[in-house]
């Protein structure tokens, strides 16, 4: 048999998928670690990881997928990595990272940020970068700049997350056109490198990485990894992604009018648009979308709520020590829709891009020591992680986004039904689940990389749907109340 690969690298797990080619079909997955990865916080406000914790737990998680299927070392055709946006991974000429990664969710840079969006101006930085610096990649490099000057010296180049992993792959320092969209280093309108930004910055453009195309050969397995992986030398890597891009790929959301939400670590609500369009604030953002080419553009509209599966996660460590999750969410819906007046505002986990790069905290609101229980806690937290998607989404119908129908896989906090009824009479759209995650649909990429499949019906063969929710007008008007009387504290300021 023959497979395809795909590599998920995340903040709190790598995960690993081989695809069937005949089938199309997932034949295993693992995950590693079997807890979440460790972010450390040297301060306030800060988000790091190791790289090198990265490669380890992919090694780990791939021995894994082995141990399930009797696959030979050269049965997989192709590898295709998504990964962890917006990070920075800054490495010296030998290929070692010179700091921690700052992932996406630092906040470091805002400030730096803030005042290159002012003084290079709204309309270019809009109309060429389709974004506020803010806190993304060349904001983060910026950073590192000023307040690191000895470890900016050693840069040789950087690259984001994904970027870090194919090198260690393939021995290649490169990126995708896509990467230097979300990392904002590619000026849209004049195509190519965002040289006033680099240029106000004051960095080097030589420390940014050549970029391969988006599907296509982009380098082929070393033999030192492909000892490290228990796989054949040569094999290729012919896909790598974001992992909010590589989600709307995994569930075919790939034209105008199509859209994607996940939920785990962060939230995401992502569509497809063919104009690359904006907001004037930059509480969502723009980027260039995986299929995208020049004759027939393709953009994807992120909107990013940090503080969403972390939110749970937290919950579980530190209020419901004990239960697991599947318990979590029976115990929410024993409490009824707006948790009689108990309001959480999951801001959290970092800088929030829909709050204009503030950084809030979470807040609970409204708790009463009589009326209150965990039932109340476990669905204002998932209630509030909705409302917050919702706010988002608010300003993309405002952009003039469609958001009727929501793909999303049965993963995360998609298997809450408290969750998903809450999103779907929230938002008033369909949700359709499917049988895929991140990892599976890097496998598919790679697929349509290495041109094993015929064309697009063909790619998305193994694609299944599992279910399918709409909204419930009465529970839909109970659902917008509370969320009004949300949204009304929110309005009086990002810290009710």
């Amino acid at each position: 048999m023959r497979y395809l690969l795909g590599l998920d690298i995340g903040s709190s797990s790598v995960k690993c998928a081989l695809l069937d080619i005949e089938t199309g079909r997932a034949v295993a997955t693992a995950h590693s670690p079997s807890t979440e990865m460790i972010i450390e916080s040297p301060r306030q406000g800060c988000a790091e990881q190791d790289p090198s914790t990265w490669w380890k737990e992919l090694c780990i998680a791939v021995a894994q997928l082995k141990e399930e299927v009797a696959c030979k070392k050269d049965d997989v055709a192709a590898i295709g990595i998504s990964y962890q946006m917006h990070g920075l991974v800054a490495v010296d000429k030998n290929g070692e990272p010179v700091r921690p990664a700052i992932i996406w969710c630092d906040g470091r840079a805002v400030d730096l940020g803030r005042t290159a969006f002012q003084s290079l101006g709204q309309h270019h930085c809009l109309s060429h970068y389709l974004n506020s610096p803010g806190n993304l990649t060349a904001s983060k490099l910026k950073w590192v700049k000023d307040n690191e000057p000895d470890v900016y010296a050693r840069i040789h180049k950087v690259m984001l997350p994904g970027d870090y992993i194919a090198y260690r792959l393939t021995g290649e320092m490169r990126t995708t056109l896509s990467g230097l969209s979300e990392g904002v280093m590619w000026d849209v309108q004049s195509h190519c490198i965002a040289h006033a930004l680099f240029d106000y910055y004051g960095i080097n453009e030589s420390l940014i990485c050549a970029s391969v195309p988006q599907f296509g050969e982009q380098g082929r397995l070393t033999a030192a990894a492909a000892e490290a992986l228990g796989l054949a030398p040569e094999i290729p890597i012919t896909y790598r992604a974001g992992d909010q891009p590589n989600n709307a790929y995994s569930l075919n959301v790939l034209e105008p009018g199509e859209v994607a939400a996940t939920a785990g670590t962060s939230g995401v609500v992502y569509g497809v648009i063919d104009t690359p369009s904006y907001d004037e604030r930059s509480r969502v953002n723009t980027f260039i979308h995986v299929n995208h080419q020049p004759q027939d553009p393709r953009y994807g509209v992120l909107l990013c709520i940090n503080g969403t599966g972390i939110l749970n996660s937290w919950l579980q460590k530190n209020a419901f020590a004990g239960l697991s999750y599947p318990e979590i969410n029976q115990l929410a819906s024993k409490s009824p829709i707006g948790a009689e007046g108990l309001l959480c505002f999951p801001f959290g986990n970092g800088a929030e891009r829909v709050l204009e790069n503030s950084d809030p905290g979470s807040t609970i609101r409204g708790l009463h020591f009589n009326r209150h229980n965990r039932s109340h806690l476990a669905r204002a937290a998932q209630e509030g992680i909705v409302f917050s998607l919702f706010y988002g989404i608010e300003i993309m119908m405002e952009m003039g986004l469609s958001v009727s129908t929501v793909r999303a896989g049965k993963a995360n906090m998609f298997l809450s039904e408290v969750f998903t009824e809450a999103f779907v009479n929230t938002t008033g759209a369909c949700v359709e689940l499917f049988n895929t995650d991140g990892a599976q649909g890097a496998a598919r990429a790679a697929g349509a990389g290495a041109m094993v499949f015929a064309n697009r019906t063909e790619t998305f063969n193994g694609l299944q749907g599992i279910a399918c929710f709409e909204p419930d007008p009465h529970l839909q008007s109970r659902y917008r109340e509370a969320y009004f009387n949300w949204r009304t504290l929110l309005n009086k300021g990002h810290h009710p």
